[in-house]
């Protein structure tokens, strides 16, 4: 049985990352789900974005994720984007953002 305050796995829950999946569209109408989202997950704890079903992102969305890394680490948190889809890369590479992802991307 878990300890109260950890996981089922045994991590601490401040040391199990949040894990947040990005709607295959965020557009202006997704925005403030997935802020809603960033702002709980950067001030409790590790963040991993799950970015595979990404298929068309605003730029306000990327530059929100930059935002909400910088969050994380002024919290002293990782944050991490994995499995970013490559329409995410290509959106993130169009925009001259590619120096504000390379830390954050896991596995890519």
């Amino acid at each position: 049985m878990a300890r109260a305050g950890a996981w089922p796995g045994g991590e601490s829950m401040a040391d199990a990352p949040r894990h947040l999946v990005l709607p295959a569209n965020i557009d202006l109408d997704a925005l403030d789900t997935v802020r809603d989202g960033l702002i709980d997950a950067v001030e409790l704890g590790p963040v991993e974005v799950d970015g595979s079903q990404v298929q068309r992102v605003a730029t306000n969305a990327l530059l929100m994720l930059v935002s909400a890394a910088e969050t994380a680490r002024r919290n002293s948190f990782p944050f991490v984007i994995s499995e970013a889809s490559a329409a995410m890369r290509a959106a993130i590479d169009r925009l001259g953002l590619t120096g504000n992802f390379t830390a954050l991307m896991k596995g890519q």
